[in-house]
């Protein structure tokens, strides 16, 4: 069995997260997307918030705090700028449609807009963009996680931080999350001649 894996490389990263807004128009997929790789957030817990969430009087909040379903543990998650873009051209397409409605699930089924898409049918969304993309083929949900981990560490974001932005348990987990793989060694040992 094989790990999943996060989207190392920058040029597929961005083909990725632009498929469902050049490729295939479809808001909700776009958003589902870039919040998750935004949010750094489990895709349960992604698919369970609803638009009374992350929205006060009409407006984003500047952070959503949930409780973790697998781990029970409260996380506080900010919504950046990427996020919150994706998440108004959601609710602009929803409004324009007449099915924006606040206690509706952000991710909702089409078919049933009392329903939130299950975890199924997001992971058959990002496996469309991931192939669409050139993407090996241990890409999934946990993906989306495991990417904003990997660039945060790229970008010199300390493992004990993210670790903190994950609620993990340990250091050790954190460090499987960041997938490092020979390529990154070598980068370190090429970067550090002494």
């Amino acid at each position: 069995m094989s790990t999943t894996q996060p989207i190392r490389e920058p040029d597929k990263l961005l083909k990725f997260r632009e498929y469902y807004e050049s490729e295939e128009d479809n808001p909700r997929n776009y958003a589902l997307i870039i919040f998750g790789l935004n949010s750094a957030l489990r895709i349960s817990d992604i698919l369970d918030l609803r638009w009374h969430d992350i929205l006060r009087n009409g407006r984003y909040k500047t952070h959503i705090t949930i409780t973790e379903k697998k781990t029970g543990k409260e996380n506080q998650v900010i919504l950046n700028n990427p996020a919150i873009s994706a998440l108004d051209k959601l609710r602009n397409s929803l409004i324009r449609n007449n099915r924006f409605d606040e206690k509706h699930y952000i991710f909702s089924s089409q078919k049933y807009p009392h329903n939130n898409i299950s975890r199924s049918q997001a992971f058959r969304i990002i496996k469309k963009a991931a192939r669409h993309c050139g993407l090996p083929e241990h890409i999934s949900c946990h993906s989306l996680r495991k990417t904003f981990g990997y660039f945060a560490w790229k970008q010199g974001i300390q493992p004990a931080l993210l670790m903190s932005i994950y609620n993990h348990s340990s250091y050790e987990i954190t460090k499987r999350y960041l997938c490092i793989d020979q390529n990154e060694k070598d980068e370190v040992y090429t970067k550090i001649a002494l």
